[in-house]
């Protein structure tokens, strides 16, 4: 082999070294950029509020812990469910709480006067429910009619198109009754779709008081509480039309009720086109900043908000995919 051949060969060796360097360099840099979209992508739309997730699928309840048995001597609990031209998923949410068979329960549908077929369906129920149908000045007005002047030990709503998830009123009962000081209750969600299939799953972090004066991430859906909280807040704030259930926690968490995560799914959270959530974003964006700027005293802005709560959100990012890989079990 003569010098400058040699030469040459060293020289291509050299050449296909630097590419493949370069390659390297790339998939690393892609690599990064990948990264750098996903945890842009998390920050945008974190699990617990990204509704779908995954294709519709049948809603499993195997998946879930088993069925308890109500505690003896069981609190009783009075939950309402407000309503209006939700015909096509109220049945659904009625059998939900019905069928739990919980032996203490008060029930009652406080409807707004439906022309779409509520009222038969209502009836069709017989005894095993209570209900009126009469006008009402929204949301809120309905919960406070169906459960004023209640006698029980524990309080809930579920709105009309939402669903509970099976054993849950005695997993909450067993709850309270085990745990005398804890005044509110929550737990892990499921998403659905308007056909009643599973799309999502939110596996919740423990509980976190000052991130929920920046941010509403207890699914009301899962809630439940004590009278005596009640008793000394008052009821729902009428005048709130999006945010009732947000305002009522922090009025609650400002008067020192102890609040607890459950680490349990209690109920299923439904996705469809005409839902109030999607509907009324924009009066929910102005009453959001009047209970941000009631429970900090000054209007937070994005920045403030972001940096407040995204520690909660790594958090449950770890969780989501602690909950996803098997390494937490609910």
């Amino acid at each position: 082999m003569d010098d400058e051949f040699q030469k040459k060969l060293l020289q291509q060796l050299e050449q296909i070294e630097n590419r493949v360097a370069l390659l390297e360099r790339n998939q690393h840099l892609i690599a990064a950029g990948q990264r750098r979209t996903l945890l842009r992508g998390l920050w945008r739309r974190p699990p617990m509020w990204t509704f779908e997730q995954y294709p519709p699928r049948l809603l499993s309840t195997k998946t879930f812990q088993p069925m308890p048995s109500p505690p003896a001597n069981a609190p009783r609990i009075a939950m309402v469910t407000p309503s209006y031209n939700h015909a096509q998923y109220l049945g659904a949410t009625i059998d939900s709480i019905v069928g739990q068979n919980y032996p203490n329960l008060y029930y009652h549908v406080q409807d707004g006067a439906s022309i779409d077929g509520t009222l038969d369906l209502l009836k069709s129920r017989g005894d095993c429910i209570s209900w009126r149908s009469e006008r009402d000045t929204g949301q809120s007005n309905a919960i406070n009619l169906g459960l004023a002047g209640v006698d029980c030990d524990i309080m809930a709503y579920l709105n009309s198109d939402d669903m509970l998830l099976p054993g849950t009123l005695a997993y909450v009962a067993d709850y309270f009754t085990a745990h005398p000081d804890v005044d509110v209750v929550y737990g892990h969600r499921v998403f659905v779709d308007r056909d009643g299939l599973e799309v999502g799953r939110a596996v919740l972090p423990p509980y976190n008081g000052r991130v929920l004066q920046y941010a509403d991430y207890i699914p009301q859906e899962t809630m439940f509480w004590r009278k005596r909280v009640w008793d000394k807040i008052g009821p729902i704030d009428e005048s709130f039309h999006y945010a009732m259930d947000w305002d009522f926690i922090l009025r609650a968490q400002a008067a020192g009720f102890k609040f607890r995560r459950l680490p349990r799914f209690l109920a299923c959270f439904r996705i469809h086109d005409a839902q109030k959530t999607a509907a009324t974003y924009a009066v929910g964006v102005k009453e959001m900043g009047l209970l941000r700027r009631r429970a900090l005293g000054f209007d937070p802005t994005q920045a403030d908000i972001r940096r407040a709560i995204v520690s909660y959100l790594v958090l449950q990012i770890g969780f989501h995919y602690g909950y996803k890989l098997g390494v937490l079990r609910y």
